[in-house]
């Protein structure tokens, strides 16, 4: 909607795979010292000695994932880099390098991939991982990209989606709903553009919803916040998919069951105002809204007195025996089964 249409363009195919891979890379530097060689060889070369690596992969789609009407290209690599970031903070890991592969089809000159390589370098820059390998191809539609990210971890540290016990707290960073929102907010502002193209939304009172949806956050900072409260989580996982999908993935690794409150879930006050003018119930919205990369994680009874005051996290339930089942206790003490009805890849296919 608001891309400038009169900018310069280069043509891809004026420079080839290799032409393209160095323009795009020449200014890359290693910085992380696990790094021995990035960029320029057949594989990267990376030394942990004795700490565990932690790799994830994630896939976005053009016309699944992202929609380029109204995802500006450095967005979408910042985004991009974020949401495979935030898998590796989700197991209590450092993420420490990425590869980057992107598919394009030829409507994207070079001035575009350029654009989209700023957000990815900005987001490395932020979160200081190093950009150490990836690949370019061709697409016959629109644009693919693949991020792997790496990291690192002390054994004792890595936290794992299984270990959650009966009794365990059930927590959460940040809020919920928001991204879900702000990309509800986005799609009726592109109806109202492809209706009238001089129309200009004003999204001034959507902002957070807006910036949480186009340039989310990896939590690379409740690592840390948990050290120093001297709490070790027994389960986490990020909140990608939406927050009744990741509990019933805790649950069903851990073997266990849960009570979530819904009194307890951090909304946003936006996000409610919001809700209320798409006539939405706000609650559906935080359960089942995903992309908020928020972590969702539990820890034992006896750290409770650590984190009850600690205004980056929010107890929204306990785990209890899996013959309970999972369950929302409603603001009106009502039991409800949890079911997952977020987001799912093989619902697309």
């Amino acid at each position: 909607m608001l891309e400038d249409k009169n900018q310069e363009r280069t043509s891809l195919s004026s420079l080839g795979e290799f032409q393209l891979i160095e323009h795009l890379t020449k200014d890359i530097e290693a910085k992380q010292p696990t790094t021995l060689k990035g960029i320029g060889d057949d594989g990267a070369v990376l030394n942990f000695k004795d700490k565990r690596t932690v790799v994830s992969t994630d896939m976005l789609v053009e016309g699944v994932h992202f929609d380029l009407a109204y995802m500006p290209l450095k967005h979408l690599g910042y985004k991009a880099v974020v949401v495979n970031l935030s898998d590796i903070c989700a197991m209590n890991a450092k993420p420490t390098q990425i590869t980057v592969s992107i598919a394009v089809s030829n409507r994207f000159p070079l001035e575009a991939l350029e654009e989209l390589y700023s957000g990815i370098r900005y987001a490395a820059r932020i979160y200081d991982v190093d950009i150490v390998g990836g690949d370019t191809t061709s697409s016959q539609k629109g644009m693919i990209l693949s991020i792997t990210a790496i990291g690192e971890s002390e054994e004792d540290d890595i936290t794992y989606r299984v270990g959650a016990n009966p009794t365990d707290l059930l927590v959460m960073s940040g809020d919920v709903g928001a991204a879900y929102m702000g990309l509800q907010v986005l799609e009726r502002e592109k109806q109202v553009f492809e209706v009238n193209p001089n129309n200009q939304p004003d999204l001034e009172a959507y902002d957070y919803l807006i910036e949480r949806q186009l340039k989310p956050e990896a939590r690379k900072d409740v690592k840390d916040l948990l050290k120093a409260l001297e709490i070790k989580p027994t389960a986490m996982i990020d909140i990608s998919d939406g927050l009744s999908s990741e509990i019933l993935h805790i649950c069903k690794q851990s073997n266990v069951g849960c009570n979530l409150y819904e009194n307890k879930i951090p909304l946003d006050p936006q996000l409610i105002s919001v809700c209320e003018e798409f006539n939405l119930d706000s609650t559906t919205v935080a359960l089942n809204g995903g992309e908020d990369y928020e972590l969702l994680f539990t820890i034992t009874m006896e750290d409770f007195e650590k984190i009850k005051a600690n205004p980056n996290f929010s107890i929204i339930g306990h785990m209890t025996q899996e013959s309970e089942g999972v369950h929302l206790i409603t603001r009106d003490d009502t039991k409800i089964p949890l079911k997952a009805r977020g987001w799912d890849a093989v619902d697309e296919a």
